[in-house]
């Protein structure tokens, strides 16, 4: 099997990691293009003697640690375009070392061992990063969270998650009418939605018609990744899998308030 048959599979997941991470789909892909373009230079960047996605994290990390040395090779043969290197510049300015191995074990599902090796460091190191990245978690600014989801014990854990954590739920929806207007009588600061809603209506839909009129942290939540992940837009910058782990919850929705908050003060 080639090596592109062995990534295509996980680039998905890889992509919504770099998305994360970066706080936007064009600049996560950027990145995730970087590397591919890496790659087609020097396949030795592609650690052979580990599994395929750990493996693939690992070279997207590696890359992006030295992108400096990569965008110009690259932007010598017109490989890299002027948006993409602003973009790489931007996730290298930003100490992100705890927020990696948190999301690597909470939101990925890689075990420390693998992380310990993705990242290059120890499994002692690995616990204290996350211990780390658990601090800034507690510290982030409380904000008001509207929840759509149809199930009512699913919305139920969802809400102690985001009141263990320092927040407040300001409503629950289960249809696409409720969404929106829990939202226009509340405008809270972030948004957890299910896709598949009880009336057959979709939350992505109700997000997209929130976001007409307002701009609010997305954080989906759906036991179909796939019907989102598709390469095209709109993408969700902050996805989980059902079933979830808490802490994937809380990591992701730490991620998302952490780049609204970044973004608005940039703008003042």
């Amino acid at each position: 099997m080639s090596l592109s048959e062995r990534i295509a599979p996980e680039l998905p997941y890889l992509r919504r990691f770099a998305r994360a991470i970066s706080g936007s789909q064009e600049a996560g892909d950027s990145h995730v293009v970087a590397m591919l373009e890496a790659l087609v230079l020097d396949n030795a960047l592609f650690p052979a003697h580990l599994p395929t996605k750990p493996a693939m994290f690992h070279c997207f990390l590696k890359v992006c640690s030295g992108l400096e040395r990569h965008v110009v090779a690259a932007g010598r043969n017109g490989k890299i375009k002027p948006a993409q290197e602003a973009a790489e510049r931007h996730l290298g300015s930003i100490s992100l070392e705890p927020r990696l191995a948190f999301l690597l074990v909470a939101v990925e599902g890689f075990t420390t061992e693998e992380t310990a090796l993705i990242l290059d460091t120890s499994t002692e190191r690995v616990r204290a990063l996350i211990d780390q990245a658990g601090n800034e978690i507690a510290e982030q600014v409380a904000t008001s969270v509207l929840i759509i989801e149809d199930e009512p014990l699913i919305a139920l854990d969802l809400a102690d998650l985001v009141v263990s954590i320092g927040h407040t739920v300001c409503a629950t929806a289960a249809t696409h009418s409720q969404a929106v207007e829990a939202f226009a009588l509340h405008k809270p600061g972030l948004v957890l939605a299910d896709v598949q809603l009880a009336d057959g209506s979709s939350g992505l839909d109700a997000v997209r018609d929130i976001l007409k009129s307002f701009e609010v942290p997305v954080v989906f939540i759906t036991a179909f990744p796939e019907r989102l992940l598709t390469g095209r837009p709109p993408e969700p910058a902050f996805l989980i899998n059902k079933p979830f782990q808490s802490e994937t919850v809380k990591a992701v929705v730490s991620q998302a308030l952490f780049f609204e908050y970044k973004a608005k003060k940039s703008a003042t």
